[in-house]
């Protein structure tokens, strides 16, 4: 990477951890407390997000290697479920699964917004622009998988001790542990999809990126000083 491409990607990625950070904060500041902010999918995605592009940043900066792709992939495969959740689910009135918006002050909006919005769009162009690129495989898709899975277990067994879940699509108190198989099925097909969708980005990006390579040309008798016996 150019020097003037790691002083961007780490300009980049400086300014996600601060959208990390104050959009923890300014929620932060509301009604919900840090810990009780922790359970959501929405921190934990986003702390991920900001950790990764802390050390990417300073990698960058200092001309060190990048993350592993496919650990970058996950982190922004997750970053990206959160946005798409929120906007296409809890916060879409025409959604089963639609939350009521509260009343937010202009803090706690902004903090939203920069939990769902600004941070995830950050986190792709930074993967888009700045990722190395040709490394991801198929089966990553499934394998990432593995964290929203394991956030379904925490969330259930969290609901047994607490009596509350941090999601309509994961309370089996309404649901039920059947409606959530279901609502869960779905969202790790859909999930899935998206992965598969990154890895046919990066493919896509990866042939764009590939120089092709110059067509020998003809050697002609000037090139080699061919003598007159025919002898180069």
């Amino acid at each position: 990477m150019s020097l003037r491409r790691r002083h961007a990607a780490a300009l980049l990625r400086l300014v996600l951890v601060l959208g990390v950070l104050a959009g923890v904060v300014l929620t932060a500041l509301g009604p919900a407390t840090v810990t009780g902010l922790l359970p959501y999918f929405t921190i934990q995605s986003n702390v991920a997000v900001g950790a990764l592009a802390a050390y990417a940043g300073l990698s960058a900066w200092r001309d060190r290697p990048d993350p592993p792709p496919t650990l970058r992939g996950a982190v922004t495969l997750y970053i990206t479920i959160t946005g798409v959740v929120y906007h296409l689910v809890l916060a879409n009135p025409a959604s089963p699964f639609a939350m009521a918006q509260p009343d937010r002050t202009v803090g706690e909006a902004l903090g939203n917004q920069l939990l769902h919005t600004v941070v995830p769009l950050l986190a792709v162009a930074d993967w888009v622009l700045f990722d190395q690129r040709g490394r991801l495989r198929l089966r990553y898709a499934a394998w990432w998988l593995a964290f929203p899975l394991g956030y379904l277990g925490f969330a259930l067994l969290r609901g047994l001790v607490v009596h509350g879940y941090p999601y309509p699509f994961l309370d089996a108190g309404e649901l039920g542990y059947a409606g959530v198989a279901v609502s869960a099925l779905f969202f790790a097909i859909a999930f899935w999809l998206l992965g598969l969708l990154f890895v046919g980005i990066d493919r896509t990006l990866s042939r764009r990126r590939t120089p092709t390579p110059p067509t020998p040309a003809a050697h002609s008798d000037q090139d080699v000083g061919v003598t007159a016996d025919g002898v180069p």
